[in-house]
C-alpha cells in the first residue's frame, strides 16, 4: 500500500510515518517511480507504535526495543527494559482505574443528588 493509503488506514500522519522510517521503525520498498510501498503488516506495526506513544513511551525507548518486535530476540539490557515498561504501565493502568472509580462514585453521587433536587 501507498504511503497516502496507510496514513489514512492507520490515523497516522504521512508526515509521522516519514519519520518512522527515518527512525527505522518502519520499512517500504520503493517503485520504480520512488514511491514507497508498504506490506500489508505496517498498518499492524504503526498501530502498534502509536500504542507504545500512548503508554508513554518516549520515542528513544520505542527505537530501542522495537526491534526485537521483529526479530523476536532482546539483549537482556532490552528484556530488562521491556520488563520497566510493561510495569510501569500495569501501575499507571492501576492508577487510572482507580480514578476512574472514584470519579463514577462522584458522577452517581452528583447524579443521585439531581434526581432528589428535581
Amino acid at each position: 500500500m501507498r504511503i497516502g493509503q496507510l496514513a489514512r488506514r492507520s490515523g497516522v500522519s504521512v508526515r509521522a510515518l516519514r519519520y518512522y522510517e527515518e527512525q527505522r521503525l518502519l520499512e517500504s520498498a520503493r517503485t520504480p517511480g520512488g514511491q514507497r510501498e508498504y506490506p500489508e503488516e505496517a498498518l499492524e506495526r504503526v498501530q502498534l507504535i502509536q500504542d507504545l506513544y500512548a503508554a508513554g513511551l518516549s520515542s528513544r525507548t520505542v527505537i530501542e526495543l522495537l526491534p526485537c518486535v521483529s526479530t523476536g530476540v532482546a539483549t537482556p539490557a532490552m528484556l530488562d527494559q521491556l520488563v520497566i515498561e510493561h510495569d510501569r504501565i500495569a501501575t499507571r493502568i492501576e492508577d487510572l482505574t482507580r480514578a476512574k472509580t472514584k470519579l463514577g462514585r462522584v458522577i452517581e453521587n452528583v447524579t443521585a443528588a439531581k434526581r432528589e433536587q428535581d
